[in-house]
């Protein structure tokens, strides 16, 4: 129960970006709240939680899962491929972008029965391979461990990723984690091909006493900076969001009701992703 409470409070203020105020924990159940899975658009799809994002992609080489969520949702996450006509033991890569407990806790056991390869930046992988336990990450008093994955493959910042017909690009991100990672690669539906970003945390949340104008923090503040203007510059047709956001849930909703015109279809998503994180810096450095 510590692991649910510790995880929530960090999760109130991911999904609070830009309070002032310190995060309240919500109720503990609704993040892990069961969301069916979903496809997207063209071969990605959605088969994570109603507050927390796990993506998957048909490749014509196997599946590409993009975070693990936490260890609890590991059975759920398995289910809901099975609902969509796959295996977990069809899954050949598993992406991270963050090595926190509520996205990179179900990674272990996600790899162990699928038996695929996980790949993160150089700086996540040292983190994952210990099961969190990050001194310097602004949430270290919160976060809790989380089973560690025996084997990470390190990528660069840029370097293209390849599963069959799929190439996915990793983008370096840092400043909610020093090592964390968004991914981007192109989904089609007939001649119509579109960039789908799966954008990492941008949210600067940190524990009580933990303050990004220190100036012993400069490189959390400059990090997250420089992956703000990347954000901002990316191709985006649609973006799915570590956490959800900008009502995920009705868009959903939407989509399974008709799927033309598709209400995941934004190319000005990542730049208000960005942009809402940019504010929310800039309030907690004013604090």
């Amino acid at each position: 129960m510590r692991k649910i409470v510790a995880l929530a409070i960090s999760l109130a203020g991911m999904m609070t970006i830009g309070a002032a105020s310190q995060p309240v924990a919500p109720d503990p159940i609704k993040w892990m709240a069961p969301q069916a899975p979903a496809r997207l658009y063209g071969s990605t799809y959605l088969v994570g939680f109603a507050d927390l994002n796990v993506a998957m992609i048909r490749t014509g080489a196997g599946l590409i899962l993009v975070d693990g969520g936490a260890p609890q949702g590991t059975a759920q996450i398995e289910a809901h491929l099975r609902q969509l006509g796959v295996s977990i033991r069809q899954v050949k890569l598993i992406l991270s972008t963050e090595p926190h407990y509520d996205h990179a806790g179900g990674i272990a056991a996600l790899a162990r029965d699928s038996g695929a390869t996980v790949i993160a930046s150089a700086p996540a992988g040292a983190v994952l391979r210990q099961g969190g336990g990050d001194p310097d990450d602004p949430q270290a008093a919160w976060l809790d461990r989380f089973p560690g994955v025996a084997k990470v493959r390190a990528v660069r910042d840029g370097e293209l990723i390849r599963l069959g017909d799929t190439a996915v690009t990793a983008h370096a991100t840092p400043g909610h984690t020093l090592g964390s990672m968004s991914w981007s690669w192109r989904s089609c539906e007939g001649k119509a091909c579109r960039t789908i970003v799966f954008g990492s945390s941008l949210n600067p949340i940190a524990a009580d006493g933990w303050r990004f104008a220190d100036p012993a923090h400069r490189a959390f503040v400059d990090a997250f900076r420089g992956s703000f203007a990347r954000v901002k510059a990316m191709r985006c047709d649609l973006l799915i969001p570590s956490h959800p956001a900008d009502g995920q849930a009705e868009k959903l909703a939407r989509l399974r009701k008709a799927r033309t015109p598709n209400p995941f279809l934004d190319s000005g998503a990542c730049r208000r992703y960005a942009a809402r994180a940019e504010v929310a810096l800039e309030k907690k450095l004013a604090e």
